[in-house]
C-alpha cells in the first residue's frame, strides 16, 4: 500500500505541476483580444486554447489522484505531501515560463519542502480499519 500511495502522490504532483504550467503558458499566449478579468465569455473562449484545455484536463486528473490518495492515507499526511506541488510550480515557472523567483520565494519553497519531508518520514496512516463506517 505504501508504494501505491507514493505512486499516486508522484502522479498527483506531476499532473498538478504540468497542469498549472500548461494553464500559465496558455493564458499568457491566448489572443490579446481576450481580457479575462472583464468578460466572463472570454473564459469560455480561453478553454478552446489547446494549452488551457490540456491544463484543465491535467488538473481534473490530479483531483482524481488526490481523491485516491485520501482513500489510502490520512488527511494529515496527504495535504502536507501534496503541498510539494508549490515547489514543483516554482521550479517549472522558473524554468519554462522564465519567471523571476525572489530569494524570499525560494526560502518559502525550501520551508514547504522541509515540512513535506518531515511529514513524509511519518507513517501514512494512523487510523485502524480505514474505509469502514464509524
Amino acid at each position: 500500500m505504501r508504494a501505491r500511495t507514493y505512486f499516486l502522490l508522484l502522479l498527483f504532483l506531476a499532473l498538478r505541476g504540468f497542469g498549472n504550467l500548461s494553464l500559465g503558458w496558455g493564458t499568457r499566449h491566448i489572443s490579446s483580444r481576450l481580457t479575462l478579468a472583464f468578460n466572463p465569455l472570454d473564459y469560455i473562449a480561453a478553454l478552446f486554447d489547446p494549452w488551457v484545455a490540456a491544463g484543465v484536463a491535467m488538473l481534473i486528473l490530479a483531483l482524481f489522484a488526490r481523491l485516491a490518495l485520501l482513500s489510502l492515507a490520512d488527511l494529515s499526511f496527504v495535504l502536507p505531501m501534496t503541498a510539494i506541488g508549490y515547489v514543483v510550480a516554482a521550479v517549472l515557472g522558473r524554468i519554462f515560463l522564465h519567471e523571476v523567483v525572489t530569494p524570499q520565494r525560494w526560502l518559502a519553497v525550501l520551508l514547504i519542502f522541509a515540512g513535506a519531508a518531515l511529514v513524509g518520514s511519518t507513517t501514512q496512516s494512523t487510523t485502524k480499519g480505514m474505509g469502514t463506517a464509524a
